[in-house]
Protein backbone atom coordinates (compact mmCIF):
# COMPACT_ATOMS: atom_id res chain seq x y z
CA UNK A 1 0.00 0.00 0.00
CA UNK A 2 1.40 3.39 -0.99
CA UNK A 3 0.69 6.63 0.77
CA UNK A 4 0.80 10.10 -0.63
CA UNK A 5 3.23 12.29 1.30
CA UNK A 6 1.52 15.09 3.15
CA UNK A 7 2.67 18.48 1.91
CA UNK A 8 3.47 20.97 4.67
CA UNK A 9 0.87 23.70 4.88
CA UNK A 10 2.15 27.05 3.63
CA UNK A 11 2.33 29.74 6.29
CA UNK A 12 0.08 32.67 5.36
CA UNK A 13 -0.02 36.31 6.46
CA UNK A 14 -2.28 37.32 9.33
CA UNK A 15 -5.11 39.59 8.18
CA UNK A 16 -4.91 41.90 11.17
CA UNK A 17 -4.93 45.41 9.66
CA UNK A 18 -8.28 47.21 9.84
CA UNK A 19 -9.37 50.25 7.79
CA UNK A 20 -8.40 52.51 10.69
CA UNK A 21 -5.00 50.83 10.94
CA UNK A 22 -4.52 51.14 7.17
CA UNK A 23 -5.32 54.85 7.23
CA UNK A 24 -3.00 55.28 10.20
CA UNK A 25 -0.30 53.49 8.21
CA UNK A 26 -0.70 56.01 5.38
CA UNK A 27 -0.75 59.03 7.68
CA UNK A 28 1.97 57.70 9.96
CA UNK A 29 4.30 56.80 7.08
CA UNK A 30 3.85 60.27 5.55
CA UNK A 31 4.25 62.38 8.69
CA UNK A 32 7.86 62.01 9.73
CA UNK A 33 10.42 64.75 10.09
CA UNK A 34 10.02 66.59 6.78
CA UNK A 35 7.17 68.93 7.69
CA UNK A 36 9.18 70.22 10.66
CA UNK A 37 12.36 70.74 8.62
CA UNK A 38 12.20 71.23 4.85
CA UNK A 39 10.31 74.54 4.61
CA UNK A 40 13.63 76.25 5.33
CA UNK A 41 15.40 74.71 2.32
CA UNK A 42 12.34 75.33 0.11
CA UNK A 43 12.34 79.01 1.13
CA UNK A 44 16.05 79.31 0.28
CA UNK A 45 15.16 78.26 -3.27
CA UNK A 46 11.94 80.22 -3.89
CA UNK A 47 12.56 83.31 -1.68
CA UNK A 48 8.92 84.28 -1.09
CA UNK A 49 6.01 83.28 1.19
CA UNK A 50 3.58 82.88 -1.72
CA UNK A 51 5.89 80.51 -3.58
CA UNK A 52 6.57 78.54 -0.40
CA UNK A 53 2.84 77.88 -0.03
CA UNK A 54 2.49 77.20 -3.75
CA UNK A 55 5.21 74.53 -3.59
CA UNK A 56 3.36 72.74 -0.79
CA UNK A 57 -0.03 73.06 -2.50
CA UNK A 58 1.26 71.76 -5.86
CA UNK A 59 3.02 68.85 -4.14
CA UNK A 60 -0.22 68.06 -2.33
CA UNK A 61 -2.32 68.15 -5.50
CA UNK A 62 0.09 65.84 -7.32
CA UNK A 63 0.25 63.44 -4.37
CA UNK A 64 -3.53 63.35 -4.05
CA UNK A 65 -3.88 62.68 -7.79
CA UNK A 66 -1.54 59.74 -7.40
CA UNK A 67 -3.41 58.38 -4.39
CA UNK A 68 -6.87 58.40 -5.99
CA UNK A 69 -5.45 56.92 -9.21
CA UNK A 70 -3.60 54.14 -7.38
CA UNK A 71 -6.88 53.11 -5.74
CA UNK A 72 -7.87 51.21 -8.89
CA UNK A 73 -4.63 49.21 -8.94
CA UNK A 74 -4.75 48.54 -5.20
CA UNK A 75 -8.29 47.15 -5.46
CA UNK A 76 -7.34 44.99 -8.47
CA UNK A 77 -4.22 43.52 -6.84
CA UNK A 78 -4.70 43.48 -3.04
CA UNK A 79 -1.58 41.39 -2.49
CA UNK A 80 1.73 41.72 -0.70
CA UNK A 81 4.04 43.88 -2.79
CA UNK A 82 1.94 46.87 -3.84
CA UNK A 83 3.76 48.85 -6.53
CA UNK A 84 5.92 45.86 -7.41
CA UNK A 85 2.81 43.84 -8.28
CA UNK A 86 1.15 46.75 -10.11
CA UNK A 87 4.20 47.21 -12.35
CA UNK A 88 4.69 43.48 -12.86
CA UNK A 89 1.10 43.09 -14.04
CA UNK A 90 0.70 46.44 -15.78
CA UNK A 91 3.95 46.63 -17.73
CA UNK A 92 6.29 43.66 -17.26
CA UNK A 93 8.14 41.62 -14.61
CA UNK A 94 11.29 43.58 -15.49
CA UNK A 95 9.68 46.88 -14.48
CA UNK A 96 8.36 45.29 -11.31
CA UNK A 97 11.85 44.15 -10.46
CA UNK A 98 13.37 47.55 -11.23
CA UNK A 99 10.95 49.11 -8.76
CA UNK A 100 11.74 46.54 -6.06
CA UNK A 101 15.47 46.88 -6.75
CA UNK A 102 15.34 50.68 -6.48
CA UNK A 103 13.06 50.51 -3.43
CA UNK A 104 15.61 48.32 -1.68
CA UNK A 105 18.75 50.17 -2.76
CA UNK A 106 17.49 53.76 -2.43
CA UNK A 107 13.82 54.62 -1.97
CA UNK A 108 12.67 52.74 1.13
CA UNK A 109 15.94 52.06 2.89
CA UNK A 110 17.35 55.57 2.39
CA UNK A 111 14.06 57.05 3.62
CA UNK A 112 14.23 54.90 6.75
CA UNK A 113 17.88 55.92 7.24
CA UNK A 114 17.09 59.64 6.79
CA UNK A 115 14.18 59.49 9.24
CA UNK A 116 16.28 57.52 11.75
CA UNK A 117 19.01 60.18 11.54
CA UNK A 118 16.40 62.87 12.20
CA UNK A 119 15.12 60.84 15.18
CA UNK A 120 18.64 60.67 16.62
CA UNK A 121 19.35 64.33 15.94
CA UNK A 122 16.29 65.48 17.87
CA UNK A 123 16.97 63.01 20.65
CA UNK A 124 20.32 64.82 21.00
CA UNK A 125 18.39 67.98 21.94
CA UNK A 126 17.37 66.19 25.14
CA UNK A 127 20.69 64.37 25.53
CA UNK A 128 23.48 66.65 24.23
CA UNK A 129 26.15 63.98 24.75
CA UNK A 130 24.65 62.22 21.70
CA UNK A 131 27.12 63.89 19.38
CA UNK A 132 27.09 63.92 15.58
CA UNK A 133 30.91 64.14 15.44
CA UNK A 134 32.40 61.34 13.35
CA UNK A 135 34.84 59.36 15.53
CA UNK A 136 35.45 56.48 13.12
CA UNK A 137 35.68 57.33 9.42
CA UNK A 138 36.02 60.64 7.61
CA UNK A 139 35.10 62.81 4.66
CA UNK A 140 35.20 61.19 1.22
CA UNK A 141 34.18 63.20 -1.84
CA UNK A 142 32.39 65.76 0.32
CA UNK A 143 30.44 63.14 2.26
CA UNK A 144 30.94 62.46 5.96
CA UNK A 145 31.20 58.68 6.01
CA UNK A 146 31.59 56.91 9.31
CA UNK A 147 30.37 56.41 12.82
CA UNK A 148 29.06 58.99 15.27
CA UNK A 149 27.00 58.46 18.39
CA UNK A 150 23.96 59.96 16.67
CA UNK A 151 24.30 57.48 13.83
CA UNK A 152 24.73 54.62 16.29
CA UNK A 153 21.52 55.71 17.99
CA UNK A 154 19.74 55.95 14.62
CA UNK A 155 20.86 52.41 13.78
CA UNK A 156 19.68 51.19 17.20
CA UNK A 157 16.20 52.61 16.51
CA UNK A 158 16.05 50.73 13.20
CA UNK A 159 17.05 47.50 14.91
CA UNK A 160 14.43 47.90 17.65
CA UNK A 161 11.63 48.62 15.16
CA UNK A 162 12.71 45.72 12.97
CA UNK A 163 12.56 43.40 16.00
CA UNK A 164 9.04 44.67 16.82
CA UNK A 165 7.91 44.01 13.25
CA UNK A 166 9.41 40.54 13.19
CA UNK A 167 7.39 39.70 16.30
CA UNK A 168 4.06 40.22 14.53
CA UNK A 169 1.94 42.59 12.46
CA UNK A 170 -0.72 43.01 15.19
CA UNK A 171 1.74 44.61 17.59
CA UNK A 172 3.28 46.75 14.85
CA UNK A 173 -0.19 47.92 13.74
CA UNK A 174 -1.18 48.88 17.30
CA UNK A 175 2.04 50.86 17.74
CA UNK A 176 1.53 52.51 14.35
CA UNK A 177 -2.05 53.57 15.04
CA UNK A 178 -1.22 54.86 18.53
CA UNK A 179 1.82 56.89 17.47
CA UNK A 180 -0.02 58.25 14.43
CA UNK A 181 -2.81 59.56 16.67
CA UNK A 182 -0.28 61.24 18.96
CA UNK A 183 1.77 62.90 16.24
CA UNK A 184 -1.26 63.99 14.20
CA UNK A 185 -2.61 65.67 17.32
CA UNK A 186 0.79 67.28 17.93
CA UNK A 187 0.94 68.66 14.39
CA UNK A 188 -2.64 69.95 14.70
CA UNK A 189 -1.70 71.61 17.99
CA UNK A 190 1.28 73.33 16.34
CA UNK A 191 -1.06 74.69 13.66
CA UNK A 192 -3.62 75.98 16.16
CA UNK A 193 -0.92 77.57 18.31
CA UNK A 194 0.71 79.22 15.30
CA UNK A 195 -2.57 80.60 13.97
CA UNK A 196 -3.84 81.75 17.38
CA UNK A 197 -1.51 82.64 20.26
CA UNK A 198 1.67 82.60 18.16
CA UNK A 199 0.62 85.32 15.70
CA UNK A 200 3.56 87.67 15.26
CA UNK A 201 2.85 91.15 13.88
CA UNK A 202 6.38 91.42 12.45
CA UNK A 203 6.05 88.08 10.64
CA UNK A 204 2.59 88.83 9.28
CA UNK A 205 3.73 92.21 7.93
CA UNK A 206 6.83 90.65 6.31
CA UNK A 207 5.04 87.64 4.82
CA UNK A 208 1.52 88.68 3.86
CA UNK A 209 2.10 92.15 2.49
CA UNK A 210 3.81 93.34 -0.67
CA UNK A 211 6.50 90.65 -0.30
CA UNK A 212 4.05 87.74 -0.54
CA UNK A 213 4.98 87.20 -4.20
CA UNK A 214 8.41 87.83 -5.82
CA UNK A 215 9.10 91.44 -6.79
CA UNK A 216 8.66 90.75 -10.50
CA UNK A 217 5.43 88.80 -9.97
CA UNK A 218 4.81 85.26 -11.09
CA UNK A 219 6.51 84.42 -14.41
CA UNK A 220 7.12 81.23 -16.37
CA UNK A 221 10.81 81.52 -15.50
CA UNK A 222 9.87 80.59 -11.92
CA UNK A 223 8.34 77.23 -12.91
CA UNK A 224 11.61 75.22 -13.03
CA UNK A 225 12.65 76.79 -9.72
CA UNK A 226 9.35 75.85 -8.08
CA UNK A 227 9.54 72.28 -9.38
CA UNK A 228 13.11 71.84 -8.15
CA UNK A 229 12.08 73.20 -4.75
CA UNK A 230 9.39 70.52 -4.52
CA UNK A 231 11.99 67.88 -3.59
CA UNK A 232 11.53 68.60 0.11
CA UNK A 233 7.74 68.80 0.07
CA UNK A 234 7.36 65.68 -2.08
CA UNK A 235 9.69 63.81 0.26
CA UNK A 236 7.56 64.93 3.19
CA UNK A 237 4.48 63.55 1.41
CA UNK A 238 6.10 60.34 0.22
CA UNK A 239 5.29 56.78 1.36
CA UNK A 240 1.51 57.26 0.91
CA UNK A 241 1.51 54.13 -1.28
CA UNK A 242 3.14 51.90 1.33
CA UNK A 243 -0.16 50.59 2.62
CA UNK A 244 -0.48 48.68 -0.67
CA UNK A 245 2.70 46.77 0.15
CA UNK A 246 0.88 45.09 3.03
CA UNK A 247 -2.26 44.28 1.03
CA UNK A 248 -2.22 40.62 2.06
CA UNK A 249 -2.57 41.62 5.73
CA UNK A 250 -5.60 43.91 5.48
CA UNK A 251 -8.98 42.56 6.53
CA UNK A 252 -10.76 44.02 3.49
CA UNK A 253 -8.01 45.22 1.15
CA UNK A 254 -10.13 45.83 -1.98
CA UNK A 255 -12.04 48.62 -0.22
CA UNK A 256 -9.73 49.64 2.60
CA UNK A 257 -6.53 50.36 0.61
CA UNK A 258 -8.14 52.87 -1.80
CA UNK A 259 -9.95 54.54 1.12
CA UNK A 260 -6.80 54.69 3.26
CA UNK A 261 -4.72 56.16 0.43
CA UNK A 262 -7.21 58.89 -0.48
CA UNK A 263 -8.32 59.80 3.06
CA UNK A 264 -4.82 59.61 4.52
CA UNK A 265 -3.24 61.78 1.82
CA UNK A 266 -6.04 64.36 1.98
CA UNK A 267 -5.63 64.68 5.75
CA UNK A 268 -1.84 64.99 5.61
CA UNK A 269 -1.81 67.49 2.72
CA UNK A 270 -4.33 69.68 4.57
CA UNK A 271 -2.23 69.59 7.74
CA UNK A 272 0.98 70.36 5.84
CA UNK A 273 -0.39 73.41 4.05
CA UNK A 274 -1.90 74.74 7.29
CA UNK A 275 1.39 74.10 9.12
CA UNK A 276 3.20 76.33 6.63
CA UNK A 277 0.57 79.03 7.04
CA UNK A 278 1.22 78.77 10.78
CA UNK A 279 4.99 79.08 10.26
CA UNK A 280 4.41 82.25 8.20
CA UNK A 281 2.24 83.66 11.01
CA UNK A 282 5.02 83.13 13.54
CA UNK A 283 8.31 83.66 11.68
CA UNK A 284 9.39 86.25 9.06
CA UNK A 285 10.33 84.67 5.74
CA UNK A 286 14.01 85.59 6.18
CA UNK A 287 14.07 83.72 9.49
CA UNK A 288 12.44 80.66 7.89
CA UNK A 289 15.12 80.70 5.17
CA UNK A 290 17.87 80.55 7.79
CA UNK A 291 16.48 77.52 9.64
CA UNK A 292 18.36 74.20 9.60
CA UNK A 293 21.64 75.94 8.60
CA UNK A 294 24.86 76.46 10.56
CA UNK A 295 23.54 74.91 13.73
CA UNK A 296 20.21 76.73 13.67
CA UNK A 297 17.08 74.74 14.59
CA UNK A 298 14.59 73.58 11.92
CA UNK A 299 11.53 75.66 11.16
CA UNK A 300 9.15 73.75 13.44
CA UNK A 301 11.47 74.17 16.39
CA UNK A 302 12.12 77.83 15.58
CA UNK A 303 8.37 78.47 15.54
CA UNK A 304 7.90 76.80 18.93
CA UNK A 305 10.83 78.73 20.37
CA UNK A 306 9.30 81.97 19.14
CA UNK A 307 6.10 81.10 21.00
CA UNK A 308 7.45 79.44 24.17
CA UNK A 309 11.12 80.34 24.43
CA UNK A 310 13.64 77.63 25.25
CA UNK A 311 10.87 75.31 26.39
CA UNK A 312 9.64 75.20 22.80
CA UNK A 313 12.87 73.49 21.79
CA UNK A 314 12.19 70.60 24.16
CA UNK A 315 8.52 70.33 23.20
CA UNK A 316 9.31 70.14 19.49
CA UNK A 317 12.19 67.70 20.00
CA UNK A 318 9.83 65.28 21.76
CA UNK A 319 7.14 65.76 19.08
CA UNK A 320 9.60 65.03 16.25
CA UNK A 321 11.01 62.02 18.10
CA UNK A 322 7.51 60.52 18.33
CA UNK A 323 6.77 61.46 14.73
CA UNK A 324 9.93 59.96 13.26
CA UNK A 325 9.77 56.79 15.35
CA UNK A 326 6.19 56.16 14.24
CA UNK A 327 7.04 56.99 10.63
CA UNK A 328 9.84 54.45 10.54
CA UNK A 329 7.65 51.78 12.10
CA UNK A 330 5.31 52.09 9.11
CA UNK A 331 8.14 52.20 6.57
CA UNK A 332 9.85 49.14 8.02
CA UNK A 333 6.60 47.18 8.21
CA UNK A 334 5.60 47.85 4.61
CA UNK A 335 8.91 47.77 2.76
CA UNK A 336 9.72 44.18 3.70
CA UNK A 337 6.49 42.98 2.04
CA UNK A 338 7.83 44.06 -1.36
CA UNK A 339 11.00 41.99 -0.96
CA UNK A 340 8.84 39.07 0.17
CA UNK A 341 6.77 39.35 -3.04
CA UNK A 342 9.93 39.58 -5.15
CA UNK A 343 11.35 36.49 -3.47
CA UNK A 344 8.14 34.57 -4.23
CA UNK A 345 8.88 35.37 -7.90
CA UNK A 346 12.53 34.25 -7.50
CA UNK A 347 13.77 37.82 -7.83
CA UNK A 348 15.16 38.27 -4.32
CA UNK A 349 16.86 36.07 -1.75
CA UNK A 350 14.76 32.90 -1.59
CA UNK A 351 14.50 32.83 2.21
CA UNK A 352 13.00 36.33 2.13
CA UNK A 353 9.95 34.74 0.52
CA UNK A 354 9.20 32.68 3.62
CA UNK A 355 7.17 33.77 6.63
CA UNK A 356 8.25 33.16 10.20
CA UNK A 357 6.41 29.99 11.32
CA UNK A 358 5.29 31.54 14.62
CA UNK A 359 4.89 35.26 13.94
CA UNK A 360 3.87 34.90 10.26
CA UNK A 361 5.96 37.88 9.21
CA UNK A 362 8.64 38.11 6.47
CA UNK A 363 11.41 37.96 9.05
CA UNK A 364 14.41 37.60 6.74
CA UNK A 365 13.14 40.34 4.44
CA UNK A 366 12.87 42.63 7.47
CA UNK A 367 16.40 41.75 8.59
CA UNK A 368 17.99 42.26 5.16
CA UNK A 369 16.21 45.62 4.87
CA UNK A 370 17.56 46.63 8.30
CA UNK A 371 21.14 45.69 7.43
CA UNK A 372 21.22 47.80 4.27
CA UNK A 373 19.43 50.70 5.99
CA UNK A 374 22.04 50.73 8.75
CA UNK A 375 24.84 50.92 6.19
CA UNK A 376 23.11 53.87 4.50
CA UNK A 377 22.78 55.60 7.87
CA UNK A 378 26.60 55.59 8.05
CA UNK A 379 27.02 56.98 4.54
CA UNK A 380 25.31 60.37 4.45
CA UNK A 381 23.41 63.17 6.10
CA UNK A 382 19.67 63.80 6.13
CA UNK A 383 19.71 66.23 3.19
CA UNK A 384 21.92 63.99 1.03
CA UNK A 385 19.63 61.00 1.52
CA UNK A 386 16.53 63.14 0.84
CA UNK A 387 17.84 64.31 -2.54
CA UNK A 388 18.73 60.81 -3.69
CA UNK A 389 15.31 59.41 -2.78
CA UNK A 390 12.71 61.61 -4.38
CA UNK A 391 13.68 61.42 -8.07
CA UNK A 392 13.54 57.63 -8.15
CA UNK A 393 10.27 57.59 -6.18
CA UNK A 394 8.50 60.07 -8.49
CA UNK A 395 9.81 58.25 -11.58
CA UNK A 396 8.18 54.99 -10.51
CA UNK A 397 4.94 56.68 -9.45
CA UNK A 398 4.69 57.96 -13.03
CA UNK A 399 5.51 54.60 -14.62
CA UNK A 400 2.99 52.81 -12.39
CA UNK A 401 0.14 55.03 -13.60
CA UNK A 402 1.27 54.39 -17.19
CA UNK A 403 0.80 50.73 -16.29
CA UNK A 404 -2.77 51.52 -15.24
CA UNK A 405 -3.51 52.93 -18.71
CA UNK A 406 -1.96 49.85 -20.33
CA UNK A 407 -4.07 47.51 -18.18
CA UNK A 408 -7.25 49.33 -19.23
CA UNK A 409 -6.37 48.49 -22.86
CA UNK A 410 -4.82 45.02 -22.44
CA UNK A 411 -7.12 43.64 -19.73
CA UNK A 412 -10.51 45.39 -19.85
CA UNK A 413 -12.05 42.16 -18.51
CA UNK A 414 -10.33 42.32 -15.11
CA UNK A 415 -12.57 43.06 -12.10
CA UNK A 416 -12.14 46.64 -10.93
CA UNK A 417 -13.85 47.08 -7.55
CA UNK A 418 -12.68 50.71 -7.55
CA UNK A 419 -12.01 52.82 -10.63
CA UNK A 420 -9.72 55.82 -10.96
CA UNK A 421 -11.88 58.99 -10.93
CA UNK A 422 -11.73 61.26 -13.96
CA UNK A 423 -10.25 58.55 -16.15
CA UNK A 424 -8.32 59.06 -18.39
CA UNK A 425 -7.80 62.79 -17.79
CA UNK A 426 -6.67 62.77 -14.16
CA UNK A 427 -4.25 59.83 -14.61
CA UNK A 428 -2.82 61.51 -17.74
CA UNK A 429 -2.49 64.80 -15.83
CA UNK A 430 -0.62 62.93 -13.09
CA UNK A 431 1.73 61.36 -15.64
CA UNK A 432 2.45 64.73 -17.24
CA UNK A 433 3.02 66.39 -13.85
CA UNK A 434 5.37 63.76 -12.49
CA UNK A 435 7.14 63.50 -15.84
CA UNK A 436 7.82 67.24 -15.82
CA UNK A 437 9.15 67.00 -12.26
CA UNK A 438 11.56 64.21 -13.26
CA UNK A 439 12.89 66.13 -16.28
CA UNK A 440 13.28 69.33 -14.26
CA UNK A 441 15.16 67.54 -11.47
CA UNK A 442 17.49 65.89 -14.00
CA UNK A 443 18.39 69.36 -15.26
CA UNK A 444 18.36 71.35 -12.01
CA UNK A 445 19.83 68.77 -9.60
CA UNK A 446 21.96 66.42 -11.73
CA UNK A 447 24.35 65.58 -8.89
CA UNK A 448 21.55 63.73 -7.13
CA UNK A 449 19.19 62.63 -9.90
CA UNK A 450 21.56 61.05 -12.39
CA UNK A 451 22.97 58.63 -9.78
CA UNK A 452 19.37 57.63 -9.04
CA UNK A 453 18.77 56.96 -12.73
CA UNK A 454 21.98 54.94 -12.90
CA UNK A 455 20.84 52.82 -9.94
CA UNK A 456 17.60 52.06 -11.79
CA UNK A 457 19.52 51.15 -14.95
CA UNK A 458 21.89 48.87 -13.04
CA UNK A 459 18.84 46.84 -12.09
CA UNK A 460 18.47 45.63 -15.71
CA UNK A 461 21.56 43.37 -15.78
CA UNK A 462 20.87 42.33 -12.18
CA UNK A 463 17.37 41.20 -13.23
CA UNK A 464 18.66 38.96 -16.03
CA UNK A 465 21.48 37.54 -13.92
CA UNK A 466 19.05 36.77 -11.11
CA UNK A 467 16.61 35.14 -13.50
CA UNK A 468 19.39 32.97 -14.87
CA UNK A 469 21.02 31.80 -11.63
CA UNK A 470 18.30 31.98 -8.95
CA UNK A 471 16.95 28.67 -7.71
CA UNK A 472 13.13 28.48 -7.62
CA UNK A 473 11.36 28.23 -4.30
Amino acid sequence: MTTTPVQPQRVEFVRAISRLDATALVVGSMIGSGIFIVSGSITREVHSPGLLLLVWILSGVITLLGAVTYGELAAMYPKAGGNYVYLREGISPLFGFLYGWTLFTVIQTATIAAVAIAFARFTAVLFPTLSDTIFLGGTVGGYNLGVSWQRVFAIASVIVLTWINVRGVRTAAIIQTSLTAIKTAALAALIVLGLAIGRNAEAIAANFGANFWPAGGFTLALVPVIVAAMVGSLFSMDAWNNVGFAGAELKNPEKDIPFAMAAGVLLVVTLYVLANVAYLNVLPIDTIAQTWTEGRPPVGTAAMQQMFGQGGLTIMAIAIMISTFGCNNGLILSGARVYYAMARDNLFFAKAGELHPTYRTPALALIVQAVWTCLLALSGTYNDLLNYIIFAAVLFYMVTVIGLLILRVKRPDLPRPVKAPGYPWLPVLYILGTGFICVDLLIKKPVYTWPGLIIVALGVPVYYLWKRFAKPL
